[in-house]
């Protein structure tokens, strides 16, 4: 996979680095709140302008404020970001003047050797452009860039002078498309500190405060040639339990991502599990139709003599039984323990959502299994099964054509379905199944 040039969003809390990088970007991607530091972790998307396509990476903010614990290890992260970068875009705030300590960090990137663009955002008129134009070119920039990323006011002309940096982008990569898993589960169950040892640097900030996460964030990397993209979701608690607003944001953004992962990893916490909100989180899993994988993070607290792992099995599913068909993996992501098996394990529980199974095999698989157990309607009445197919797949969905009218009961529904999961090796993946009458 070819290394794309990096443009780096910077500036301070609240100058609309997020709403610039959703502008730039053409989505909604990174989450927008009114309330500074809603983003913590850097957040990156490819991107493509024109016939350049780069990584587009947003920051948190340089500058915390005084409710931000985290200020100084998310400035530092967006520095290291800003270093790293083929070019930086420096945001100030066209509401209002250049803050002491924004010029002093202007200065600061300058040393560094940093390729820049000044970009002065929240300027939605010409005449606020005028009134403002000696304040900003003070800094000795000979082009600064006048925008309104909320009102698409001089978009075009920025992204003209990003594309102008970048190198031409050559033919488009080809290959597999990354697999998108999302990692998931509650408040400092480790959820970041297992992509970190997953991606093999601190790419998330990771602390004991509860919420630490509050966008999600994409982490792209490579195993054995295969593409990852490792989606780090916010703590999922219900929302009254949340803090502020910022938090209630990272939460219904991380149920969204459920839905749009390829694999859902749910991650436990070995000295408290399964709790309910455990088993509302694998319930979300189950309705959006993903495949899951339950991953038992900080196995390595547990005393190995006292505690067997097929006890630890049975008292999971005790409480998840409506998920019994997830693989469940003891890792570790302080040690690294089976940490990598997340990645293959989410490689085969989406081979096997996304596998067709010829019409001629579901047919005989129904045969055998009406012989060896005749189904049963609600009624008390014997039923017909005549026929079945697949519709289609992530989730697997059949079609069963029932020769009676009525409705077969829950129980024999749930025994067909994990016969068919044995017979086809459906491991991982809710199945669907829709009766019909013929």
């Amino acid at each position: 996979m070819t290394k794309l040039p990096r443009v780096v969003i910077v500036g301070f809390p609240n100058v609309g680095k997020s709403t610039l990088f959703n502008r730039i970007l053409g989505q909604r991607k990174s989450l927008v709140h009114s309330d500074p530091g809603m983003t913590r972790d850097s957040l990156s998307a490819e991107c493509v302008l024109g016939d350049r396509r780069f990584n587009l990476v947003d920051t948190g903010g340089l500058f915390g404020g005084a409710d931000e614990p985290l200020s100084e290890r998310v400035r530092a992260k967006a520095l290291q970001e800003a270093a790293a970068a083929d070019l930086v875009l420096f945001v100030l705030d066209g509401k209002r003047d250049i803050a002491p300590a924004e010029e002093e960090l202007y200065f600061d990137l300058k040393r560094r050797g940093l390729p820049l663009l000044v970009v002065v955002n929240k300027v939605d008129s010409p005449v606020q452009e005028d009134s403002m134009t000696a304040e900003y070119y003070r800094l000795g920039e000979k082009d600064v860039h006048f925008v309104s990323a909320e009102h698409k006011i001089n978009i075009d002309r920025l992204e003209e002078a990003i594309a102008a940096a970048m190198p031409a982008a050559g033919p488009v990569r080809e290959g597999e498309e990354p697999l998108r898993i999302a990692i998931v589960g509650r408040t400092n169950v480790g959820k970041s500190s297992l992509v970190n040892r997953l991606a093999g640097e601190e790419k998330l900030i990771v602390s004991e405060i509860p919420g630490t996460t509050r966008d999600s964030t994409d982490t792209l990397l490579l195993r054995d040639g295969k593409p990852f993209v490792l989606v780090d979701t916010a703590g999922i608690r219900k929302i009254a339990a949340a803090e502020d607003s910022r938090e209630k944001a990272g939460i219904l953004r991380a149920k969204a991502n459920i839905r749009r992962a390829d694999v859902v990893c749910l991650v436990l916490d070995v000295g408290e599990f399964p709790t309910r909100q455990d088993a509302r989180i694998a319930q979300l899993a189950l309705d959006s139709g993903r495949p899951l994988v339950l991953a038992l993070n900080k196995w390595d607290l547990v005393d190995k003599d006292a505690v067997r792992p097929d006890a630890v099995r049975e008292r999971v599913f005790r409480k998840l039984g409506f998920v019994s068909y997830a693989p469940l993996l003891l890792v570790s992501a302080r040690t690294g323990q089976r940490v990598v098996k997340i990645l293959d394990t989410a490689e085969a529980v989406h081979r096997a959502a996304s596998k067709r199974i010829e019409t001629s095999k579901l047919n005989e698989f129904l045969g055998r299994t009406v012989k060896t157990h005749p189904p049963r309607l609600k009624s008390g009445a014997q039923g017909k099964l005549r026929y079945m197919t697949q519709k289609g797949v992530c989730p697997p969905t059949f079609i069963l054509f029932l020769g009676a009218r009525g409705r077969l009961t829950p129980t024999y529904e749930k025994h067909f379905l994990e016969s068919l999961r044995r017979e086809f090796g459906f491991e991982g993946t809710p199945l669907r199944l829709f009766v019909r009458t013929s």
